[in-house]
C-alpha cells in the first residue's frame, strides 16, 4: 500500500479514507487535503487506472485552485476504481455505496469529474444530502452541460494572449481530449475567432489545417461517436496532436500527458491546462525555457469549481458565468504579472498566490 505520509506537509492532507466493499466490487479513496478556507469541494473521478498518488495530487490541486480563486472552500478529491462505461445499474450501485461511505466526512462536498456527471451527483445528493454539479431539476447548475470549465479556459486565453504574443482571432487551436471540458473550450474559443485544427479523444485524432467545424464535431460526440468519425481531415493516432503546429494547445484529458520525453514535440505559443496536472514539473520548466507560456491547471481550469461554489450558495447560471469571468481574468493577470516581475515559472507564481491565502486562513483555525 502507498505510504500516505510521503505526501504530507504543513498544508495537509487533513483526512484520507480508503473504501472497500468487496460484495459490490467497490474500491475508492477520498483525500480531504485542506479545509482552512472552508469545506472542501472536489470532484469524484471514476476510472480503472486511477491511483492513490493521483488522488493526493488532485486533492492538492483543488486546494490551490479554490484558494487561488478566493473561494470559501478547501480542496479534496475522490477516486473510484472502475469502468465509467459499465452498466448504468452497476454504476449507480457503486456510486451510491461510495456516497454512503463518505457520509460522515461532512467537510467534503462531492462534484462531477472524469467518469461521473450530474446524474451521479444526484445519486450522491439523494444518499447524503450534499453535492454540487446537480441537475437543474434539483436546483443545480449542470457545469458540464453549460461548459463552465471550457468557458473559463476561453477567458484565460483572452487574458493571456498578450503575454503569449498571440491574437485569438485566427489563432490555431489544438485540443487533446475532446470531452466535457475540451469540447466547450473549443466552442467558446471558436466564438472568439480561434480555429480548431486538431482534436483527439481516447480512440484517435483528426487533423485539418483548414479548420474543423466545432459544432459538427460536438454533434458527432453527442451521438456517442469518436473524433475519427469526423468526415473531413486526416485521421491519426491520438498522441499525434502533440506535433501539430498551433498558437494554443489545450490538454483536457488525463494527468501527465506532457512529460520530459515528449515536451519538445510541442510547437505552440500558449498551453492552457484544461485537465488537472496534465504537464509534469520537468515539462513545465522546459516550456518556460523555450518561451512557451503555460497557464497552470488551478488557474486556467477553475471555471468548474467556481460554478460549483456559486451553485452551493444558491446562485444562478448567469451569476456563475459572471463570477468565472471575473475571477479567472483577475487571477491570470496576477499570475502573469508575478511571472514577469519575479522571473519565476507560472506554476510557482500561481502556487505562491494560492498558498499565501491558505496559510493566512490557517492562522484562524485550531485545526486545518
Amino acid at each position: 500500500m502507498t505510504d500516505v505520509f510521503q505526501f504530507a506537509d504543513e498544508f495537509g492532507p487533513a483526512k484520507v479514507l480508503h473504501i472497500l466493499e468487496p460484495e459490490l466490487g467497490l474500491r475508492a479513496i477520498l483525500v480531504v487535503d485542506n479545509v482552512a478556507t472552508g469545506p472542501a469541494i472536489g470532484g469524484v473521478r471514476m476510472a480503472e487506472d486511477v491511483s492513490v498518488e493521483e488522488c493526493f495530487r488532485l486533492a492538492r490541486a483543488m486546494t490551490l485552485k479554490n484558494a487561488a480563486a478566493s473561494l470559501p472552500h478547501g480542496g479534496g478529491k475522490a477516486v473510484i476504481f472502475g469502468d465509467p462505461k459499465q452498466s448504468a445499474e452497476r454504476k449507480e450501485e457503486q456510486v451510491r455505496a461510495f456516497a454512503s461511505a463518505i457520509h460522515p466526512i461532512v467537510d467534503y462536498i462531492p462534484g462531477p469529474d472524469m467518469g461521473t456527471d450530474e446524474t451521479c451527483m444526484a445519486w450522491i445528493e439523494d444518499e447524503i444530502g450534499r453535492a454540487v454539479g446537480l441537475p437543474p431539476e434539483l436546483g443545480g447548475i449542470p457545469l458540464d452541460r453549460i461548459g463552465a470549465t471550457g468557458f473559463g479556459l476561453a477567458v484565460c486565453a483572452e487574458a493571456a494572449q498578450d503575454a503569449a504574443g498571440i491574437r485569438l482571432q485566427g489563432a490555431r487551436l489544438v485540443v487533446q481530449g475532446f470531452g466535457s471540458v475540451g469540447r466547450h473550450a473549443a466552442r467558446f474559443l471558436a466564438e472568439k475567432g480561434a480555429v480548431l485544427v486538431a482534436a483527439s479523444d481516447s480512440t484517435g485524432a483528426v487533423i485539418d489545417p483548414a479548420g474543423i467545424d466545432v459544432e459538427e464535431l460536438i454533434a458527432i460526440k453527442d451521438e456517442d461517436g469518436q473524433v475519427r468519425d469526423y468526415p473531413r481531415g486526416r485521421k491519426v493516432e491520438r498522441d499525434a496532436v502533440i506535433d501539430v503546429e498551433c498558437e494554443i494547445w489545450i490538454p483536457a484529458a488525463r494527468p501527465d500527458v506532457i512529460r520530459a520525453d515528449n515536451v519538445d514535440r510541442l510547437r505552440t505559443r500558449l498551453v492552457l491546462q484544461g485537465a488537472n496536472i496534465p504537464v509534469t514539473p520537468e515539462a513545465e520548466a522546459r516550456l518556460h525555457a523555450r518561451d512557451i507560456l503555460t497557464v497552470p491547471d488551478f488557474i486556467a481550469n477553475a471555471g468548474g469549481v467556481i460554478c460549483a461554489a456559486v451553485e452551493y450558495r444558491g446562485g444562478t447560471e448567469m451569476a456563475a458565468f459572471e463570477t468565472i469571468a471575473e475571477k479567472i481574468r483577475c487571477n491570470t493577470a496576477q499570475v502573469l504579472d508575478e511571472v514577469e516581475r519575479g522571473g519565476i515559472l507560472p506554476r510557482q507564481a500561481a502556487a505562491d498566490v494560492a498558498l499565501r491565502r491558505v496559510r493566512s486562513a490557517m492562522r484562524y483555525r485550531r485545526w486545518s
